[in-house]
């Protein structure tokens, strides 16, 4: 076998994973888009191309006033901007102190981050709910959100971190030459160095809220301060009748403020790779 089959082999296996991973991605998509167009709400008889189509789930999602859709869509983003301005601060702040100053107990401090790190959030959830309880931010967007923000905390800062340790130290010292101080140096020099890291900390933050579904079940309690995944949850219960297509509008929607973000965030997270292919 000479070379150039060899290399067409290898272009084709690459190709044939590529598209098996496209298939295995968009069908699901494919289905639930369909779903909500077909009338009806019997999850048997929908069909991957409906006969009739129909947008009277979305229109009833807005207009029935069964429907508390635009009120979870409020408290979903509520509580995912604020994750995603909360979480973006305090890791950019610890990031930068872990990266450029050295201090008694850092590496310990690195380390018990990395060890929090393997357990999951959930797995502390009893404890967490007894103290949002204490403190009287149980049901409270607060206490979801804080949640949310320390829960991602150490994951989130070895990133940033590591981005920032790979950003020379000179620039730091001649910043310091030029009399600037420790704040200038942050914000003028390694916050625009590192906005490919942090926008993929503010996209991820963001859509944090809008997929998790087990811990605003736990700590949410009033129907008013539902997000989407809970309050989407009751239209494939008993309670709505198995309402597995208003159930599919409702997902469709939600990609709406992701897809606005992602491409506010697009041109960031494209110079953090241009960036990464210069540096190699």
């Amino acid at each position: 076998m000479n070379r150039s089959m060899k290399n067409a082999l290898e272009m084709s296996g690459i190709y044939l994973i590529v598209l098996i991973m496209f298939a295995v991605i968009l069908y699901p998509l494919v289905w639930a888009f369909s779903m909500s167009l077909n009338p009806g709400t019997s999850l048997f008889a929908l069909k991957l191309i409906p006969d009739n189509l129909s947008l009277e789930h979305y229109q009833w999602l807005f207009t029935n006033p069964r429907s508390n859709y635009l009120l979870w869509y409020k408290n979903t983003m509520i509580v995912a901007v604020a994750n995603g301005l909360a979480s973006v601060s305090i890791i950019s702040i610890l990031a930068y102190v872990f990266s450029r100053f050295r201090f008694i107990g850092r590496k310990n401090s690195i380390y018990t981050f990395l060890l929090l790190q393997m357990f999951p959030v959930l797995m502390g959830m009893v404890a967490i709910y007894l103290l949002l309880n204490t403190v009287n931010l149980l049901d409270t967007f607060t206490g979801l959100i804080l949640i949310y923000v320390f829960g991602g905390l150490p994951m989130n800062l070895f990133l940033v971190k590591g981005y920032l340790d790979t950003i020379p130290r000179d620039l730091d010292e001649s910043a310091k030459m030029d009399g600037a101080g420790y704040m200038t140096i942050f914000f003028r020099i390694l916050i625009p160095l590192a906005a490919p890291i942090i926008a993929v900390v503010a996209l991820f933050t963001f859509m944090a809220p809008f997929f998790d579904f087990l811990t605003p079940q736990i700590i949410i309690r009033s129907p008013e301060k539902f997000t989407l995944a809970v309050g989407l949850y009751n239209f494939i219960n008993d309670k709505f009748a198995n309402n597995f297509t208003i159930f599919a509008a409702g997902t469709i929607l939600i990609a709406i403020p992701i897809a606005v973000v992602f491409l506010l965030l697009q041109r960031f997270l494209i110079s953090g790779l241009g960036d990464g292919a210069t540096k190699g």
